[in-house]
């Protein structure tokens, strides 16, 4: 098939992932800006070609087999700030980077964004948050791209956020932007780095994982519940439950797909046999054959 725009074939997506799992994808490209980012879901829709939108390769487990389709990979990383309290940012900004920058100049509202390993995009996608903060509390619009190609902009007014969801993952395309509208402190940069440095007290920052496993339940954190449960430095072939925080799963360097499916399987069954409570995942399992995890 010819591509009216540079690709590479068998694209290893370990070396994609903040997991390091992953077969290869049959095809892969990267995109800059957003008329590529159309064009390139034009042209999936019109060949039938299954297409995954790669941020920073974090919240996401590969399958060993790898996808049998088109990686995209969102590098659309503008940073514009067109009137004081508002940016403008690419989807393949880092989402940490604009947690520090804006915290940096005394604008507060994504201070936790500091040391999340996700791009804009992804944040947005998942609607990522953390120290009680989400990413839907300081979003002004998000524009995007259908999978037709088609280019539209939402207002944060006319998008139903929730806990770790966004109604992007109902949708089939790709955040290529999105401007958050924030506010001044003078304490902006200290509260960022009080929230980093808590996170690398607390959390395994330096080892391969995909962040937080599970979603918090109403009835408490999945982290203490898996502890209680005695889950804590299981291990399944390379991967082990975090002997650091207990809701992230580590890939010792040899993990495979499989074996962090098995692991987070295991935990779901002995949490809810143990604690009476029924975990949810919220890393995204991309396979060619869809599969719930």
């Amino acid at each position: 098939m010819d591509f009216p725009f540079a690709y590479q074939e068998n694209k290893l997506l370990s070396g994609l992932s903040t997991f390091g799992i992953g077969g290869p994808a049959r095809y892969y490209a990267k995109v800059r800006d957003i008329p590529s980012m159309q064009q390139m879901l034009a042209f999936c829709s019109a060949h039938d070609i299954p297409f995954f939108i790669l941020g920073k390769g974090s919240n996401c487990l590969f399958d060993d087999a790898g996808f049998d389709g088109l990686v995209i990979h969102n590098k659309i990383d503008f940073f514009e700030n067109p009137r004081p309290e508002l940016f403008r940012v690419g989807a393949g900004y880092s989402f940490s980077l604009l947690g520090v920058k804006t915290a940096r100049e005394g604008w507060s509202g994504l201070e936790f964004a500091s040391g999340i390993p996700a791009s804009v995009g992804g944040a947005v996608f998942m609607n990522a948050g953390a120290n009680g903060c989400e990413t839907c509390a300081s979003l002004y619009e998000v524009e995007y791209v259908d999978e037709t190609g088609q280019l539209y902009i939402f207002s944060k007014e006319n998008l139903p956020f929730s806990y770790r969801t966004s109604p992007f993952q109902n949708m089939s395309g790709a955040v290529v932007a999105a401007s958050f509208f924030l506010s001044r402190l003078d304490s902006a940069r200290q509260k960022q780095f009080e929230i980093l440095d808590y996170r690398k007290k607390t959390q395994p920052y330096g080892e391969k994982s995909a962040g937080c496993i599970f979603r918090n339940p109403q009835s408490g954190h999945a982290g203490a519940l898996i502890e209680q449960t005695g889950l804590k430095g299981q291990v399944i072939g390379g991967a082990k439950v975090s002997s650091m925080h207990a809701n992230f799963i580590v890939n010792d360097g040899n993990a495979r797909a499989q074996d962090v499916l098995e692991l987070i399987a295991h935990i779901k069954e002995e949490v809810l046999k143990q604690q009476g409570v029924e975990l949810e995942s919220e890393v995204r399992y991309i396979s060619s054959l869809p599969k719930s995890i």
